[in-house]
């Protein structure tokens, strides 16, 4: 009986969800947004959730450690048996105990997950003390160590660095980090690589299989990026609305997919060329010589020992009509010279926009050509205030810069911002944390939009939206420069998209621009080895002994 019984836990999954449920409250009005839901998971395997945004994949992750907040959602109903107890029926101190030690999540937005008063050291040290790692010193070799694993470069120079202070990417492996740090028997990665440009994403994916395999470690990976679907995970459950619709092993699903939904989902990505573009045409904003380097400060007072390079000497000019895609790794100095040329941090060089400096301008003076030169940055959740509405949050530049308007004609172009970025103008009402993350994403788009800017600085805008709903905002990008005459420039690790949209491309690494030019010349044949090492990454090609990179 007593073998009997030890096999039975042996082969016992290590996590069972039977019938989880979730519902939200709007207006007095209930609705689904997980219905359901029931999907089990063994230790070393890794299952998948995929589906478009808004179709429950991650409430189904919260709900499971009961992280969903008591006034916005119901309470869960099911079962989420996790080594045979009931998450669902657990007091609140077992919940704590299991959190953080045998069950770790990595969030989607990092910036929101870090505390940005506290250094990389002190965040991840507060975890290992928490858990009982007891010594300062071990505490610091064991940080520098996490920060190594998950590819941060020259981590004992960085711990001391604050969320601010590294790139979108670097924050999404701080956070992995933080999650590893106990060795957990169940690993949640709500969008794990979405910050991370393509070559380290497959560090990142090789790393959680080294660590799964070593630690025996099952991990619930939700993700709208089927290619890294296919490469990680043993099985995968497809949601929409709330429900799943298909579920088998990675390979029979992508292989034989029998929903329709299933198909359309493997068949969406960016297609279509980039707009053409008169190279003789107005240019909007240009930069020269710029650079903006970090200064790095140690010691009792805080001497500056060095500097961060992230923007050397680049030179960049974007035009009516025109799309400058700039890509490279995380840390490159692609968000930092966005930033450079929009006058929201300070550099040193020369930018113009529309033929006039504005690098010696203030505050002050740079206000009436905010709305001319707007931004849509990486982390829409960071940028919009979780205490205004949706309506009120697109309509916070229009009150800023066309004080004019009637509130109903404000509501007006509030909705049709919202439609043209594929969201319902009927929610603007409702508040941020009632939308997914790719919803999120387009709501920072309208906001941006609906000012009707000259120039725009898209900082990886697609990057928490799921497949279908990319190729969505492609089109709606590429319409809306064409009936606007817009000038964008691009940022993105995501190269595909990169190329459905650019015109002109710039390759940055370590600050510096290793290749520029015509966005067709470059993909068809990079001259920059590091280039032909991220399209390899990104694209599965590889190189022929001429050099010319073979698709």
């Amino acid at each position: 009986m007593q073998r009997l019984r030890l096999v039975t836990e042996i082969a016992a999954p290590l996590l069972c969800v039977r019938d989880l449920s979730v519902a939200f409250s709007q207006g007095g009005k209930s609705f689904a947004a997980v219905d359901r839901v029931s999907f089990s998971l063994e230790r070393g395997r890794t299952l998948a959730l995929v589906g478009e945004s808004g179709s429950g994949k991650s409430v189904t992750a919260l709900a499971i450690v009961k992280l969903l907040g008591a006034t916005s959602a119901t309470f869960p109903t099911g079962e989420v048996l996790y080594k045979g107890r009931n998450l669902l029926a657990a007091s609140e101190d077992e919940l704590r105990k299991a959190r953080g030690n045998e069950i770790t999540m990595v969030f989607q937005e990092p910036m929101t997950s870090l505390n940005p008063l506290h250094t990389i050291e002190r965040q991840i040290g507060e975890i290992l003390e928490l858990h009982g790692m007891s010594g300062e010193a071990a505490r610091r070799a064991r940080v520098v160590e996490l920060l190594e694993e998950v590819g941060i470069p020259d981590p004992a120079s960085r711990i001391g660095a604050y969320p601010h202070q590294l790139s979108g990417g670097q924050r999404q492996r701080v956070m992995i980090a933080m999650a590893l740090a106990n060795r957990p028997d169940l690993f949640i990665a709500d969008e794990p690589t979405t910050a991370l440009d393509v070559t380290v994403q497959a560090q990142i994916l090789i790393l959680l299989k080294e660590l799964q395999a070593r630690l025996g470690m099952a991990m619930l990976f939700i993700t709208h990026d089927l290619g890294i679907v296919r490469k990680i995970a043993d099985d995968v459950c497809v949601m929409q609305r709330g429900k799943i619709v298909e579920a088998g092993p990675t390979a029979r699903v992508f292989d034989h997919p029998q929903h329709a939904y299933t198909k359309a989902l493997l068949a969406a990505e960016p297609k279509g060329d980039p707009p053409k573009s008169d190279p003789a045409a107005k240019a909007v904003v240009t930069g020269e010589n710029l650079r903006v380097w970090f200064p790095i400060k140690r010691g009792f007072m805080r001497k500056t020992v060095g500097h961060v390079k992230a923007v050397d000497g680049v030179d960049i000019v974007v035009r009516e009509g025109q799309t400058v895609g700039v890509v490279g790794e995380s840390g490159s100095g692609k968000t930092t010279l966005g930033l450079a040329l929009l006058r929201l941090i300070r550099s040193e060089g020369a930018v113009s926009y529309l033929g006039k400096r504005i690098d010696g301008l203030n505050s002050k003076a740079m206000r009436p050509l905010r709305r001319d030169m707007q931004i849509v940055f990486q982390d829409p959740y960071g940028s919009l205030s979780p205490r205004m509405s949706v309506a009120d949050i697109v309509e916070e530049g229009l009150l800023v810069q066309n004080r004019g308007l009637t509130a109903a004609q404000r509501r007006e172009i509030v909705a049709r911002a919202l439609a043209d970025t594929g969201l319902d103008p009927a929610a603007m009402d409702r508040y941020p944390h009632e939308f997914s993350g790719g919803q999120r994403q387009r709501v920072a788009i309208a906001r941006a939009m609906a000012l009707e800017p000259k120039f725009v600085v898209l900082d990886e805008p697609t990057s928490a939206l799921d497949m279908s709903v990319q190729a969505q905002i492609v089109d709606l990008l590429r319409d809306l420069q064409k009936r606007r005459n817009l000038a964008y420039m691009f940022i993105s690790h995501d190269l595909k998209v990169v190329r459905a949209l650019a015109t002109d491309v710039i390759v940055m690494r370590h600050g510096k621009v290793v290749e520029t030019g015509a966005a067709a010349e470059i993909f068809a044949a990079p001259k920059s080895a590091y280039t032909r090492a991220l399209f390899a990454a990104a694209f599965k090609i590889e190189a022929d002994a001429t050099g010319v990179v073979q698709q």
